[in-house]
């Protein structure tokens, strides 16, 4: 039986990991030789290519985690923590599938019906499911206890009614996770009272408003729901039990590499272009440190969360320190390329990392409110 230390667990460098990672690297190699991608920030975010993300199911680095009685590789989440990785640090376009590979996979493995599993479960397999997640509202960003968004009950099954703001790739999704009260407000149990839903995206009563960022592109949306009909079928989960549910979503959300990885691209064409000198050396390796601090508090939540623990708090952290790197890392290459010749492909870098840099600490729970979560939560342990 092959030992694994403790640090090899963190650097993710086990003999099986090692071949898939170098299997992912020749998969990104072929593919932008044959299609011509360029690496983008934000890449899974902003870089949304249905046909990549068909390519890469195709190779089988998609939904990796699935169990093969839905058509998956049942592997576990190091192994897509380590196919993330490579992706996102390339620039690849995996937005398209993302969301639904990150985030909704885990979710119906824990809680989908038998239905649900075996009609999106292959899909995602495929990369062809395109799913929006619908949390924030423009009253309850981080604080999801405030949220109004209502599902009512009726003979036929639900009546949806609110609104979701800052929901990525809703205009391109085929359905929405909406997250929504279920039992009137119960002020001495916040938490209580949420439920979710899988509503397709074409839904009559569901409207989807733009919401366009200052560089002219649309990634985010307002979506609106006024009577929408839903049968109990859609039903994600047990009633009542949202909170447990959107918690767990989190925690995939908040710790994985996209969390320190969207300037990957900046930084690595930043460092290419720079004279090696003493100065670079120290602000590399500065960026280096901190780096891979982040990657092992980063990868050790997605053992823990491989192992079935609670990993919110250190995911918040994860989310809260790496968007924090991704930010500063923006302003360092900003920084190294003020005395260099201009270059157009890497100035669109730099830009696109500037235009993003406000909306890393925002998304996914401001890193405000995430940092009191964890004073709290420390507190109480």
């Amino acid at each position: 039986m092959t030992v694994v230390s403790a640090f090899e667990s963190l650097t993710v460098s086990e003999p099986e990991l090692l071949s898939l990672r170098h299997e992912v690297r020749d998969f990104l190699e072929h593919d932008r030789q044959s299609h011509g991608w360029r690496p983008i920030v934000d890449s899974w975010m902003s870089g949304w290519d249905e046909a990549f993300s068909r390519r890469l199911a195709d190779a089988g680095f998609t939904g990796v985690t699935v169990s093969p009685e839905y058509g998956g590789r049942g592997l576990g989440f190091l192994h897509r923590y380590v196919i993330g990785e490579e992706l996102i640090a390339a620039g690849a376009p995996v937005a398209a599938h993302w969301t639904a590979d990150r985030q909704v996979a885990p979710s119906l493995e824990s809680y989908g019906t038998e239905e649900q599993k075996r009609e999106l479960l292959p899909r995602i397999v495929a990369g062809t499911l395109y799913s929006a997640i619908g949390m924030s509202e423009p009253e309850a960003g981080s604080d999801l206890a405030a949220a109004t968004t209502r599902a009512t009950r009726t003979d036929g099954g639900w009546l949806l009614n609110g609104r979701k703001v800052w929901t990525t790739g809703a205009h391109r999704a085929q359905q929405i996770v909406v997250f929504a009260r279920t039992s009137p407000l119960d002020t001495a149990h916040r938490h209580a009272g949420f439920s979710q839903f899988i509503v397709p995206i074409d839904s009559p009563g569901l409207l989807v408003e733009p919401i366009v960022t200052i560089d002219g592109l649309h990634h985010f949306n307002e979506v609106v729901f006024t009577d929408v009909e839903i049968s109990d079928s859609a039903v994600f989960g047990a009633i009542g039990n949202g909170w447990t549910q959107v918690t767990s979503e989190l925690s995939f959300e908040r710790s994985g590499p996209d969390r320190i990885l969207s300037t990957a691209a900046v930084i690595d064409a930043t460092l290419h272009a720079v004279d090696a000198t003493a100065d670079t050396a120290l602000t590399a390796g500065h960026l280096a440190a901190k780096f891979l601090s982040l990657r092992q508090l980063s990868v050790s939540v997605a053992g823990a969360l491989a192992d079935g623990r609670d990993q919110a708090l250190r995911a918040a952290l994860v989310k809260d320190l790496g968007t924090q790197f991704e930010q500063d890392s923006v302003d360092t290459a900003s920084d190294l390329l003020e005395d260099l010749p201009p270059d157009q492909d890497l100035t669109a870098l730099v830009t696109a990392g500037r235009t993003h840099r406000p909306m890393f600490t925002l998304r996914g729970g401001t890193n405000e409110i995430l940092r009191g979560m964890v004073a709290k939560g420390m507190t109480a342990q």
